[in-house]
Parts: C-alpha cells; structure tokens; sequence
C-alpha cells in the first residue's frame, strides 16, 4: 500500500505498515502507532522552501521552538561554516549568497532529536521581460515570446494578458516553447492596436512589460525551404601549353588566387586542383625606362603594372 505525502513544497511516496488492530500496524518487524508514525514520516521526509534574496540577511526559524530553546543546525548533513549568529532556535545567516543554498536541519539540544528542516533558495526578484510579438500564420493570429535578460535562480512564472479595443483576448500557451503563446486575430483589417502585457513573478517579486502594435507591423515570413539557386559568377579558367602563364590584366594590390590543373596533353583526364597560392601585383608607380632597363615594350612608354607568376606542374 502506497501513500502520497503532500507538503507546500515536496512530495514522497512511502509504503504504509500493515494494519494489525487497535490502530496499531506491523512496519519492518516493529508493532507502531499510525498516529506517530505519519508524524515522524512527515518530519523525516518533507522540507519546506524558503526563499531569499542574494545579499540579504536570512534568518531561518526551527519550527515552533520557545525562544529559550537550544538547538544545533546543519546544512547538507554537516556543519554550517558561513557567516552566522544564532538566537535560541533561529539561525541568521549574513549576506546570503548561491554557496548559501541548501538543506538546513536543526536538532533540539540535549537529546539531538530533528524538528525542523528548511530548504533555502537563493536568488533574485525577476526584472522586465524583453516581449516580441510576429505572424507567420497570418490572417490566423499572431504569437508572442518573451524572455528574461538575467536570470533568478529560482523558478519564475509568467503571467500574459492580451487584450485589443480593450477587450481581453484569449491566450493559449505553446507546448513546445514555455516562454510562447498563440493568439487568433478577433477580427481583420482594424485600426485598433494590441497591447501585450506580460507579468514575470517568483516568491522574491514580479516585474511587467508591456507592448502595444498594429495588426500590419507584426507580419512576417517563415524561412524558405526547398531553395534553387543558379551561379552567376564563377572562377576564369584559362588554358596554356605552356609551363607558365602571365595575368595581364592583374589590377595593382588585388588579391589574386591560383591553382594549377594538368594534364598529358590531349590524353587521358584532368588532374585535381593544386593547392591554392595567393598572390598580389605590386604597388610601386612604374619605373622610367633608362638605359640599364631591359624592356620588350615601345621606347618612351611606362611599363604597367603586371604580375607575373610561374606556375609549374611536374607528372
């Protein structure tokens, strides 16, 4: 027989003892009372969570202990070392940080028995949350997604309320997506903008934004799918019998990438690209012809700029 614990914040599932008689049962060779037995199960296995702030002062209370009592506390089973100051059964732990998170046991002094446990959380209030709204699916409706900049380190919640000639619309959560939500246009072509507002809330604070748009500013496409495409550019490709070329229209300072492909003169098949080399013309203004200048070209002329690369190939 299996019993479902509840507490505001955790849950277990214990197997119960068989009943004898009396309101006595048999639970692992001991004869026990149900009444104590479900008090001592709840004590053992059930924590309650408190949350705080980062940077604040904590003070964490064992149960319902009179002032004067004497407890111990430890955290995770061993004992505190973080900064502290203990008054009777409160512990107040200083300037809390993430490294303060934990499980939290006091025990009453002298007999050592547990009475409280305490699960402490550590975090931040929520602050706006950045809120977009799109259509794809329009004139269908529209969706909004929202997020946070920061995070808080405990579980936050959003509450959205839509709402267009002021009048709220319904709202359906995505079930994919936690931070979305889909709304259906009530109506088309209206001049009456939408306002998004969307709450975020945990137990630390809550924080709003809103956004207001027309039914026209919020359209968009989804991504093209199955597309073609037609080069319309594509690398020069020259021929040569010979084992070196000359680029002679080689523009000064441009970068230029060559690779080499041969083969056995007009027999078998083209070998694959060499490795590529990149090359750049120089960017010196051209040298008068002097005396001690060889050059191929007409007397009184400049020389333009070229470049002039060997590339050789060996089978």
């Amino acid at each position: 027989m299996l019993l479902l614990i509840k507490s505001p914040t955790l849950c277990f599932s214990l197997s119960l003892p068989l009943p004898l008689s009396s309101g006595f049962y048999w639970y692992f060779g001991y004869i026990i009372n149900l009444q104590n037995f479900l008090s001592w199960t709840i004590m053992s296995y059930c924590a309650r969570i408190q949350y705080e702030k980062i940077g604040s002062d904590v003070t964490m209370q064992c149960g319902s202990l009179d002032n004067d009592a004497s407890v111990t506390w430890k955290v995770n089973g061993t004992d505190v070392k973080a900064r502290r100051r203990e008054e009777g059964p409160r512990l107040i732990l200083m300037e809390v940080n993430m490294s303060s998170n934990g499980l939290y046991s006091c025990f009453q002094n002298p007999d050592g028995q547990r009475r409280d446990q305490i699960n402490l959380r550590v975090g931040l209030p929520p602050k706006e949350p950045q809120v977009t709204c799109r259509s794809n699916t329009y004139p269908k409706g529209f969706y909004c997604s929202w997020h946070l900049q920061h995070p808080t380190y405990i579980p936050t919640d959003f509450e959205v309320d839509v709402q267009h000639n002021q009048r709220p619309l319904e709202v359906t959560r995505d079930e994919v997506h936690k931070n979305r939500c889909h709304v259906k246009f009530p109506e088309l072509f209206t001049s009456f903008p939408y306002r998004v507002n969307v709450t975020a809330v945990n137990s630390l604070g809550r924080a709003s934004s809103a956004i207001s748009f027309e039914e026209s500013s919020i359209g968009t496409f989804n991504p093209r799918v199955n597309t073609s495409f037609t080069p319309r550019f594509k690398s020069t490709v020259e021929l040569s019998d010979s084992t070196s070329h000359t680029i002679t229209d080689a523009y000064a300072g441009k970068e230029y990438i060559i690779q080499l492909a041969a083969k056995d003169m007009e027999i078998g098949t083209w070998s694959d690209w060499s490795v590529a080399v990149h090359a750049t013309p120089w960017m010196e203004e051209p040298k008068p012809i002097t005396s001690t200048t060889e050059s191929d070209i007409i007397p009184g002329m400049h020389e333009l700029p070229t470049v002039r690369t060997l590339l050789s190939y060996s089978l």
